[in-house]
């Protein structure tokens, strides 16, 4: 069955009520009133963002709390911008231990199309108390370069 547009951007799922509750947490599936069997999904999860503008740049912002710097990988075009990590889970409970589980673990990406044109040269990224901002000059088309000519 095709989940609707709204429940792969939440990651709900929709009810039916001859069927058992299930509740989507960020890829992992959990039947509800059950001893709580749990069936992890192969997929990546979609990392969420903020993307907004400043007369001179374009902004992205996502919370990565969890995640080593040197577990992300940021690449950047002059139209977009993909962000792929993994946050793994350094402590290992039992899964009959657990009453709820709703954090994520596992790999994450997502690609951003940007509203204009971006210097990829000139972008910064850092990360403070777990979120992420990259700072992406626009392109500025009315500036005007003048080229002199030499003789040879």
């Amino acid at each position: 069955m095709k989940r609707s547009f709204f429940e792969r951007l939440t990651g709900s799922s929709s009810v039916n009520d001859e069927e058992d509750v299930l509740i989507n947490a960020n890829s992992k599936m959990i039947k509800a009133g059950d001893g709580g069997w749990m069936e992890e999904s192969d997929e990546e999860a979609e990392l969420t963002v903020d993307v907004y503008q400043t007369p001179t740049e374009v902004i992205v912002k996502s919370m990565i709390a969890g995640v080593k710097p040197e577990d992300l990988q940021i690449s950047i075009t002059r139209d977009a911008v993909t962000i792929k990590g993994r946050r793994n889970e350094e402590i290992t409970v039992n899964e009959e231990n657990y009453f709820h589980k709703e954090l994520y673990w596992g790999s994450f990406s997502r690609t951003i199309t940007m509203p204009e044109e971006v210097e990829p040269e000139e972008a910064e990224a850092f990360e403070k108390n777990g979120l992420l901002t990259i700072r992406l000059p626009k392109i500025d088309k009315k500036k005007i370069q003048k080229l002199r000519v030499r003789s040879i």
